[in-house]
């Protein structure tokens, strides 16, 4: 199964659009709010190397894992298979 997870501020309008594209398809994610818990923010910056989001980590079932910087439909489409 593939896992889905963003990571997301409460005013991020783009994170708004990406969790609204993933419901209209039907996709479970996982939303790490940065803007609420030093942790994931920390954990964001070790990631991706930066603070921008969204910032969409999808882990697909052989556990090849696929980072997305940005609402980025090509991207997510393509990752996910829709």
């Amino acid at each position: 199964m593939i896992k889905v997870k963003i990571y997301s501020t409460g005013t991020c309008g783009y994170c708004k659009a990406e969790k609204a594209f993933l419901d209209e398809h039907n996709i479970v994610y996982e939303e790490a709010r940065a803007d609420l818990d030093p942790k994931v923010l920390e954990e964001l910056k070790k990631l991706s190397g930066q603070l921008g989001v969204p910032f969409t980590v999808i882990t697909k079932e052989d556990g090849e894992k696929e980072n997305i910087l940005g609402f980025n439909q090509q991207k997510l489409s393509e990752a996910l298979g829709i």
